[in-house]
């Protein structure tokens, strides 16, 4: 699929326009908490065909503008099945960073995905895996060539843990499991530039354990 990144809001986040080469059809990866997402892909000529919307998980620069993105594309929402509850505290999310004005409604799920679970994006597939410690439901969608992991790993860092229904240990796990996919996989993250899984394997000091 063809990968266009779009980087919005005030937490600098990673959202992803997905192209299904074969039949145009589009899924959207993560929201950005404000409608400058939206605003990118209406500048588009065409607009995208969005069918699908994927969330990595529940934080509001990540699943916040969610009702926005509602409103002008019918496209289905995804979340991983235990992100439910961080989900539901987006009306509150704003406090605990001290700035009430960026709580924000819910949106609408339409789905909730499973570790395994695929989905159909025009011809194309994309697998659940979940990877939990960031938050509890944490997850990440890949194909055969590239990899959307929200806020579990970075170029050289990877999530925090020490946010509210955080937990290191899970964290650890998860890398541990995502390290066993293709090292070729481009590792497309919630913040910062793109890299690859071996690459991060190799040189990125949150990953020594597992060296």
């Amino acid at each position: 699929m063809e990968v266009q990144c779009f980087t919005v809001g005030a937490f600098q986040v990673n959202t992803y326009l997905l192209r299904d080469e074969t039949t145009g059809k589009c899924a959207i990866v993560d929201t950005g908490e404000t409608e400058e997402l939206l605003q990118c892909l209406q500048a588009l000529d065409p607009v995208p065909d969005v069918e699908v919307i994927l969330l990595t998980h529940g934080h509001l620069d990540h699943a916040g503008a969610l009702p926005s993105l509602q409103r002008f594309f019918n496209a289905t929402t995804y979340l991983p099945r235990l992100e439910q509850p961080l989900f539901n505290t987006l009306p509150e999310q704003g406090d605990w960073f001290g700035a009430a004005h960026m709580n924000r409604p819910c949106g609408r799920i339409d789905k909730l995905v499973d570790d395994g679970d695929r989905i159909k994006v025009g011809s194309s597939t994309l697998t659940f895996i979940s990877t939990p410690g960031h938050t509890p439901g944490q997850g990440c969608y890949y194909d055969e060539h590239d990899i959307f992991v929200g806020d579990t790993l970075f170029k050289g860092s990877i999530g925090r843990t020490d946010l509210p229904m955080g937990n290191h240990a899970l964290m650890q796990e998860s890398l541990q499991r995502l390290m066993t996919l293709s090292g070729e996989l481009r590792v497309h993250s919630g913040h910062g530039p793109i890299t690859t899984l071996s690459h991060e394997l190799m040189t990125n000091p949150f990953l020594q354990f597992l060296r």
